[in-house]
């Protein structure tokens, strides 16, 4: 089942607020690269793509695209003042050393610990995991956004997950459609609440285990 429109612009709204001034931050592919257009204009960040690209500006109007200019997913976007372009090896290079603040990702399964399972779906081909490993492993902050259910309707917070592993023990903040986790000390606590839902929903769609903050705040 697809996720409305609606929803995604929450969910990148709410991941947005985590993006601070002059961080460098690299989005996976589909709802992480809604963020940017959640933030104030001329907010003072970097965002780096693993395909070579310092310095992502916002998506070109139809009919000004480049089409050499790309993010990793293929999509089109331009460059910001200042920006440039790398080789992967570059961009690779970037990544391994730390220098990423934030990476914003898609996954499959996130595990109660933050362990992270995000690049092969079961009976399809996948090209690779591309750089998830080391994003997942390497930048200083990792937030997943996703689905809270799978096409099946099983949850994809789970207690250990099914799927192989990206990256062990990497998330510290998971943002569904319906809620919002934060992984601290390998336990998993929920703090938010998308409206309409409510923690009765959450308990009943949520296999992995997990504590209540004091305060949970509703969204929405």
């Amino acid at each position: 089942m697809g996720l409305g429109s609606e929803l995604k612009v929450k969910m990148a709204k709410r991941a947005a607020l985590e993006v601070k001034e002059n961080m460098i931050v690299n989005l996976g592919i589909g709802i992480p690269s809604l963020v940017p257009d959640h933030l104030p204009p001329g907010f003072p960040v970097v965002f780096q793509s693993e395909n070579g690209i310092i310095g992502i500006g916002p998506a070109p109007g139809e009919g000004y695209e480049d089409e050499h200019l790309c993010n990793a997913g293929g999509f089109p976007v331009s460059l910001m003042n200042g920006g440039c372009y790398t080789d992967s090896s570059i961009a690779f290079a970037m990544i391994r050393r730390g220098k990423i603040d934030l990476t914003i990702l898609g996954s499959l399964q996130v595990s109660e610990k933050g362990d992270l399972a995000n690049w092969i779906i079961p009976g399809k081909k996948v090209p690779g995991m591309g750089g998830a490993t080391e994003l997942a492993s390497k930048a200083r902050k990792v937030i997943v956004l996703m689905t809270h259910l799978d096409k099946n309707g099983g949850s994809k917070i789970v207690k250990e997950c099914t799927l192989p592993l990206t990256a062990s023990r990497c998330v510290s903040m998971i943002i569904t459609d319906r809620a919002v986790f934060f992984i601290e000390n390998d336990q998993l606590i929920l703090r938010e609440i998308f409206n309409p839902y409510t923690l009765k929903d959450i308990k009943e769609t949520t296999d992995a285990r997990y504590i209540l903050s004091p305060v949970i705040n509703y969204i929405g």
